[in-house]
């Protein structure tokens, strides 16, 4: 049997390529191009991306050692403009914040609070609680509600308690590194995004 005589479906059946129709066949070879060059593309992003901010890492190592400037921010942060003021490049370093298993005590203390609230408390404050710990559809919990809790006007002594170790269950997981690169247009001095995101083209 020559391989090349068949086609693979979808339910990873060999079909002979006489029994494929021709309209098919147009449509795999299409689809199979604009994926392998996509492909492509997404692998000259990465490098470009590689090789841009390991020159812009060996440039600000060269500009400390030479004129004792430094030039990145908190976090790593920088921004460097051409000479002519027309171009920026911006590098921003963000953090992978988790929770670790302290969360869980903190919300054994919080429906502990409901417990001895329970008469006379106000329903809004439950759902906006109750929303903050709830998981999204990837099974994560949104960072930023559960810590919009410690902002609640609440001096329950066990509502303290409950906050602190919100607080002290957040971790960084990790950094991730953005790099964006903007181009000034306009007379009114506007920067514009040099976009390559693939969505915003």
């Amino acid at each position: 049997m020559n391989i090349n005589d068949y086609m693979e479906d979808a339910q990873g059946r060999l079909v002979h390529v006489d029994q494929v129709k021709e309209i098919d066949k147009m449509r795999d070879d299409l689809v199979q191009h604009i994926a392998s060059s996509a492909q492509d593309l997404q692998e000259n992003m990465s490098l470009f991306k590689e090789v841009s901010m390991s020159e812009i890492e060996a440039f600000v190592d060269q500009s400390a050692q030479e004129y004792d400037v430094k030039l990145g921010g908190k976090k790593g942060n920088i921004t460097l403009n051409s000479y002519d003021g027309k171009y920026k490049v911006q590098i921003q370093i963000s953090e992978y914040l988790i929770f670790d298993e302290r969360l869980q005590v903190a919300k054994s203390m919080v429906d502990e609070c409901f417990t001895n609230w329970t008469t006379g408390s106000r329903s809004e404050v439950k759902t906006i609680i109750n929303d903050a710990f709830s998981v999204n559809q990837e099974g994560k919990i949104n960072i930023r509600r559960i810590l919009g809790l410690r902002r609640l006007d609440i001096a329950d002594p066990l509502w303290q308690k409950a906050m602190q170790a919100i607080s002290d269950s957040l971790q960084v997981a990790g950094t991730k590194s953005y790099m964006r690169i903007y181009e000034k247009v306009g007379k009114q001095d506007q920067w514009r995004n040099i976009s390559l995101d693939f969505a915003a083209l």
